[in-house]
């Protein structure tokens, strides 16, 4: 068999893998960033799937469809996998950015916005500082590495030509996506109660002392609670996101053992 029926065989088994790996780079945090050229991801979409493709070519024998409905419909389903194990992903970012958006709010910086270049949207001031630091500590920590593994893993846990839509799936991608409202309530929760108490003195102040305008005080005074109890809770938010991305990748275990 010379090379160019080796190809002829296994194009469509290649094509397939490729819709996978590119599955990750349409939602997933870091590889699917709008920052990142579109050529650039296609192209590492490309490398990944040469580099998996003898390893994924090994595990089993693999037969693509004949027919052009069905190799469509496992098209779609080979990108929904990939497309899953990113939005899992992203699905703890969007933790941290909903919990940026109640710290803004509680401290006065609701009205403040910056545009995030990474997902091309306005994002406000403490959310998007948040999201960048979350960014880098993914990478630090060799999250993005993590995110590989995973989509390896995921041509063991569910090979290609084999997927089974479970109808648990939607139930757990319900629970992972009500997760955000949760994870997002804990991560501002220091700074959220900092002001709730900095507003019930400043409401006992009010009545005490009717002559002093309580607003003149009272937005500056939310504004350095807020900073200063965000800079002291720092150390430890880096320190949940140690566990928030431990979560993150057994969530997508769970979700690729949903698809066996």
């Amino acid at each position: 068999m010379d090379f160019f029926e080796l190809l002829q065989g296994h194009a469509a088994v290649f094509l397939l893998l490729l819709t996978r790996v590119s599955g990750i780079f349409v939602i997933s945090p870091f590889f699917g960033s709008l920052n990142i050229p579109v050529y650039f991801r296609a192209a590492a979409s490309l490398a990944f799937a040469i580099v998996l493709f003898p390893v994924v070519d090994h595990l089993a024998d693999i037969q693509a469809p004949a027919s052009v409905l069905a190799y469509t419909g496992t098209v779609l389903s080979e990108l929904f996998i990939g497309w899953l194990i990113g939005f899992v992903a992203y699905i703890s970012f969007s933790a941290i950015t909903m919990a940026g958006k109640v710290m803004d709010m509680q401290v006065g910086f609701a009205i403040v916005n910056v545009m995030d270049p990474t997902s091309g949207q306005q994002m406000p001031l403490i959310g998007s500082f948040l999201y960048n630091l979350s960014i880098i500590v993914f990478l630090v920590t060799n999250g993005h590495h993590m995110i590989i593994a995973s989509l390896f893993e995921s041509f063991k846990a569910v090979p290609m030509l084999t997927m089974s839509p479970n109808l648990s799936l939607p139930l757990i991608i319900a629970n992972f996506t009500t997760g955000i409202f949760l994870t997002g309530m804990k991560i501002a929760m220091p700074v959220t109660f900092a002001i709730l108490l900095t507003n019930v003195g400043l409401g006992i102040l009010a009545r005490t002392m009717p002559q002093m305008n309580i607003f003149v005080v009272g937005i500056p005074m939310q504004l350095t609670v807020g900073v200063l109890i965000l800079s002291m809770i720092l150390p430890f938010y880096v320190l949940f996101l140690d566990v928030l991305f431990n979560e993150m990748y057994g969530n997508i275990r769970i979700a690729l053992q949903a698809l066996q």
